[in-house]
């Protein structure tokens, strides 16, 4: 098989696979509410549904479609816990903390997989994650993290893998050991994405796309959001703009920051059936990190470049090519389909960002490819708490999340250097 030019340019597998998405109208006009919304991807949009069941009146607005986002473009991984592992995050915050932010995930995971069930949105749901190592001496951390999550943290569904099981669920001998996760699994995120979206507009949301908000001020006791057609006021609201937040308001953009995260999708592999043979998602340990799995239809969706500007290449494909050889060699002349990429919002310690950044107004992002879950829920957490249903969000709320260095000039040049250092080690 040769490879053949030119690909998509920026349009997703996921796209193409789920055909025209509905549309929604644009803001025309001005509007009182009790909630309003900026950013139309999973954390906004379940924050909207969850408001309006309860009789809110809420407005959403997103500055391009649903789904052109984060929340529509990225891995469909949902993993297990946050971004660290349990051990990790308990030697800093200790083993209560750790548990309340394990148990959070997992309220998430579960949430997300009923609330597709409950309303018919057929997510291409399919079972199992595994994690594994680039380097034989992170073998003793992986051997650990799987027995801690089995006799501390009560999860039952992970064992550790040897190089010959790893190489065999793999079908590649490149890395050396890992760990299987039954308990997790992966989607195709904008099939969620869309779906939430019709489920957020039947509840009584008004949901808008293609409305960008221009500035968030406070007005008389309450807050004001400008866009290009009109003007939003309201009591309270939740900025879930995530990497996408620019320069709309300075503490979230000094907090989350955007990175380009890079996915290539091939043809079927039909011919290959010794790569991945039980369909279990992949993600490895290096810190730059490749993860792949195969789509419902078998194709190979693999991701492993990241790049800390705002620009995406002008070749995804050769990028991605490169590393998919470098894991299954018979791979290297496979076609690719499509290469798309998209802004992932993270932070300092690679924990959510939740906060008031000003009265009436909050804040959540920040989830360090790890969202997919996290963002879901944490909508639903907001809207709980505005109803005075639950505290959970103050879980995240709590996290330790500094600003990154250098102010909005130095910032993105320190990131870069920074990144790309760590990106080096993982060479070695």
């Amino acid at each position: 098989m040769n490879w053949q030019s030119p690909i998509a340019p920026g349009i997703s597998w996921y796209q193409d696979s789920l055909g025209e998405r509905p549309d929604y109208p644009a803001l025309a006009g001005s509007t009182t509410v009790d909630v309003a919304i900026i950013g139309g991807g999973y954390t906004g949009l379940q924050a909207a549904y969850n408001l309006a069941k309860r009789g809110v009146s809420v407005v959403l607005i997103e500055a391009s479609r649903f789904g052109d986002g984060a929340s529509g473009r990225n891995g469909g991984q949902l993993g297990t816990g946050q971004r660290a592992w349990p051990d990790e995050q308990e030697e800093e915050l200790g083993y209560e903390r750790a548990k309340l932010l394990f148990d959070l995930a997992e309220n998430a995971k579960r949430h997300l997989l009923e609330f597709a069930e409950i309303h018919g949105i057929d997510i291409d749901y399919m079972p199992g994650q595994m994690n594994v190592s680039h380097k034989q001496a992170y073998e003793r951390d992986y051997r650990q993290s799987a027995e801690v999550l089995a006799t501390r943290y009560n999860y039952p569904h992970v064992r550790f893998m040897d190089r010959a099981e790893t190489s065999q669920r793999l079908g590649s001998n490149l890395y050396h050991h890992g760990i299987r996760d039954m308990g997790t699994g992966h989607i195709h995120p904008l099939k969620l994405l869309v779906g939430l979206a019709r489920v957020a507009a039947a509840a009584g949301a008004k949901i808008h796309e293609m409305t960008p908000a221009k500035a968030v001020r406070p007005a008389s006791g309450k807050t004001t959001i400008d866009t290009p057609r009109g003007t939003i006021t309201a009591e309270r609201v939740l900025i879930a703009t995530n990497a996408y937040i620019g320069n709309l308001e300075p503490q979230t953009a000094a907090h989350v920051m955007p990175i380009r995260s890079f996915i290539g999708a091939t043809e079927p592999l039909d011919a290959f059936p010794n790569i991945l043979p039980g369909s279990e998602a992949v993600a490895d340990s290096r810190f730059v990190v490749r993860y792949f799995r195969k789509s419902r239809d078998n194709r190979l969706l693999f991701g492993g470049r990241e790049a800390y500007t705002a620009d995406s290449p002008r070749d995804i494909s050769k990028h991605i090519r490169r590393q998919i050889a470098e894991i299954y060699p018979e791979l290297k002349d496979i076609r690719i389909t499509h290469g798309w990429g998209g802004s992932v919002g993270i932070t300092m310690p690679r924990k959510p960002f939740v906060r008031e950044v000003m009265p009436g107004v909050t804040s959540i992002g920040g989830f360090s490819g790890h969202g997919v879950m996290l963002s879901n829920y944490s909508g639903k957490m907001y809207a709980d708490a505005i109803a005075g249903n639950s505290n959970e969000l103050d879980i995240l709320k709590e996290l330790k999340v500094p600003p990154f260095p250098g102010g909005s000039r130095l910032r993105s040049p320190l990131l870069f250097l920074a990144l790309t250092w760590y990106a080096l080690r993982d060479r070695f």
